[in-house]
């Protein structure tokens, strides 16, 4: 098995990861402390816009590193008043240091809730069904054979059966949600060519994509999926066969995983469920994003690339984990009201590897145009310096949006910030008071 440490050094743009350098819930000092200089933070000591981040519980399931934030606002039927709502991956140390995952920030799911999207509660007890106390979603311990045994990453979480933004009695949640097992596969496979890892190996990175439902949004059970893994959507290989769309044949390229799926359900469209997924082609290595057509939102059928990288541009070196609204109007009476298209927020990694959150826009879901750069990275020796990415959006009432994401420092620390549609663009939010 190769290293974790060795591997985070030689695939940045793979996957956000902590530097060597990098202890529990704690930030180094400078980029040159030892790993036994370490200062705990919270997260207004980190940055004025940081809304979450690691939990200084060391014993805690996202003690080490938390990410892909996804953020709803509802009202409930007959009160008065919102609230906010966050489902996030997270990892500590300990599953960690077992090497049974790749260095990303997944690991399991959690809640935090929130009555005015800025100050967030971590939910401390979690689901009871689950393997560590604190979780919504933990590691599959019932099947082994499962795809989901290793580590789970948070794609999306819908109320598909209830009213938009309202949560009503019965009202099921629907988590869609990324895995991987401890199957071996050849680092190479991941890597440029130019890169010689000989036969090393690392865990979990053949990522599949599953769904599990709750009434509460806390306690979740998983939904088996057609495969043998129990996934609902896998990697596309040769020997599946043709991918037909009626009679017409979809060219799918051979996909290394599916993770960070995004799913969108569309009222009056053709398909019930669109699923837009992040994924790295086997041939060319590219990390494009992908999407996928469902009646049902559980049985998906692939229909090819969303979105790929362009040479010259800010995401010349991949794109991945995205989210896809709706396009909506604020009308003179206040309110939301849809508009044509859809809009994608995207995470993309420029030749300097660091990842920023660019925009493209679609009329149908299924062709897009590229705008550009929505939220560069921070300033140097701000806490988002390293990138930013796994970008969450909702709208708010007095016709501005806001945008969560997870941000990377330098030393490869992470955390959870937000910012703030203005007149110039997208802004962060001041959360805190800082004095630096």
């Amino acid at each position: 098995m190769i290293s974790l440490s060795c591997l985070m050094q030689c695939i940045s743009t793979l996957a956000w990861a902590p530097s060597s350098s990098r202890s529990s819930s704690t930030f180094p000092l400078s980029s040159s402390s030892s790993s036994s200089t370490v200062l705990s933070q919270s997260v207004d000591q980190i940055g004025s816009n940081v809304v979450l981040a690691p939990s200084e519980d060391t014993a805690a399931f996202d003690s080490l590193k938390i990410g892909s934030p996804k953020v709803h606002r509802y009202s409930r039927e007959n009160t008065e008043g919102s609230e906010y709502v966050m489902w996030y991956h997270g990892r500590n140390s300990d599953l960690d240091a077992k090497g049974d995952a790749p260095p990303l920030s997944t690991g399991r799911i959690g809640k935090a809730t929130s009555l005015n999207g800025l100050h967030w509660t971590r939910e401390t007890v979690g689901s009871a069904s689950e393997d560590v106390n604190g979780v919504a979603l933990g590691l599959n311990t019932e099947s082994w054979w499962s795809f989901d045994t290793a580590h789970v990453g948070l794609g999306q979480v819908l109320l598909p059966m209830s009213l938009p933004s309202v949560i009503s009695e019965g009202g099921v949640y629907m988590m869609y949600y990324m895995g991987g097992s401890l199957e071996e596969t050849k680092a190479s496979d991941y890597l440029p060519d130019d890169i010689d890892m000989g036969d090393k190996t690392v865990k979990g990175m053949t990522m599949k994509i599953g769904v599990a439902m709750s009434q509460d949004g806390t306690t979740f059970g998983r939904i088996e999926g057609e495969d043998p893994t129990g996934a609902i959507m896998v990697p596309y290989e040769k020997s599946m066969g043709k991918v037909m769309a009626g009679n017409d044949i979809i060219n799918i390229q051979e996909e290394l995983y599916c993770a960070w799926p995004d799913v969108v359900p569309v009222i009056g469209g053709r398909d019930d469920f669109l699923m837009y997924y992040s994924t790295m082609l086997k041939h060319s290595k590219e990390k494009v994003i992908s999407y996928g057509v469902s009646t049902n939102g559980v049985t998906f059928a692939k229909r090819g690339i969303s979105i790929k990288p362009d040479a010259g541009t800010p995401d010349s070196r991949g794109c991945a984990r995205c989210t896809v609204v709706e396009n909506q109007e604020y009308n003179e009476n206040g309110r939301w009201v849809k508009s044509s298209g859809y809009s994608m927020y995207y995470e993309g990694v420029g030749d300097d590897n660091k990842h920023r959150i660019m925009m493209a826009e679609s009329k149908d879901g299924e062709s897009w145009t590229k705008t550009g750069i929505v939220l560069d990275v921070g300033g140097e020796g701000s806490w988002d310096f390293g990138g930013v990415g796994s970008p969450s959006i909702i709208r708010l009432d007095d016709g501005t949006s806001r945008i969560y994401y997870t941000g990377q420092g330098a030393d490869g620390s992470t955390a959870i910030g937000v910012a703030k549609q203005t007149e110039n663009g997208w802004q962060r939010e001041q959360v805190h008071l800082t004095f630096q």
